[in-house]
């Protein structure tokens, strides 16, 4: 039956038409920004999941920085302490030497005090950005502690665990003072080794820890992307279908609604 109040076939195509343009708008977006689940009305689950992850990749981020930071104020005290000890091992040698007779002790107590004032000055450029872990305490020197994890919780309060570490103040220039003959000075030289010692295994640690952080950033990034990334040849390849029928629905609903028009063909005489 052909009505000229009711076109059925025009409502049709329209239906069809909006239906094609909503996937197509859903496409396009996909492919502008590279997700499929870009807002929680794509996928209230996956999305929810994604900002969670996304966040903790941030704030491993944040770790990461954190630890590199770490480790460039142990490189600095690392090396400071290991050029502290080769002129600790001269000095020690100064003062061996001083206790034979005949030497000019008053030559070798002025090499020893320029070695002391050249570890002193060491102690005191062993400086990253103000942080300092051989100067004394009235020169800046001091314990610096660094974030090395972040484990996520459940939401519920208390549950977050921030995992830091205490990079010890090592007291050189006291250290240096200390040396007064053969037996301070070599006692100084165990303390200054156990204290390279401490450092280089804490070195070692930041080291492993920033290699697993940087994996682990890695491994959450490409479980966010295997959650909401799209598959870009795929919408490549529903983009050109959906526009084919775009254009058949087109031309759908323009065929309906001359079909009006025919109907007034039927009363021209």
């Amino acid at each position: 039956m052909a009505s000229l109040l009711t076109n059925a076939a025009a409502m049709t195509a329209l239906q069809t038409l909006s239906l094609t343009n909503k996937k197509l708008g859903v496409t396009q977006n996909r492919i502008a920004t590279g997700e499929r689940v870009s807002e929680a009305s794509d996928n209230a689950a996956y999305w929810s999941i994604s900002v969670g992850m996304k966040n903790q990749s941030n704030l491993l981020g944040v770790v990461k920085d954190s630890i590199g930071f770490g480790s460039a104020i142990l490189d600095a005290a690392y090396t400071g302490i290991h050029e502290a000890i080769e002129l600790t091992k001269e000095i020690h040698q100064r003062y061996l030497a001083r206790e034979q007779d005949g030497v000019d002790t008053a030559a070798i107590d002025n090499e020893i005090a320029e070695l002391k004032l050249a570890i002193e000055e060491i102690a005191q450029a062993a400086n990253f950005e103000g942080q300092n872990l051989l100067a004394s305490a009235a020169n800046g020197g001091g314990n610096v502690t660094i974030v090395t994890g972040y484990i996520k919780g459940d939401g519920t309060a208390g549950t977050t665990q921030v995992l830091t570490l205490t990079l010890d103040h090592f007291d050189l220039e006291a250290e240096t003072a200390a040396m007064t003959d053969a037996d301070t000075t070599e006692m100084t030289l165990y303390a200054l080794r156990e204290a390279a010692s401490e450092l280089g295994a804490k070195k070692i640690r930041l080291e492993t820890q920033l290699a697993f952080t940087s994996k682990l950033i890695d491994a959450i990034d490409r479980g966010v992307g295997q959650l909401v990334d799209a598959d870009m040849n795929a919408e490549s390849a529903k983009l050109s279908a959906l526009q084919v029928q775009q254009q058949l629905g087109i031309q759908a609903l323009s065929i309906a609604n001359s079909n009006s028009q025919n109907i007034l063909a039927l009363f021209r005489s």
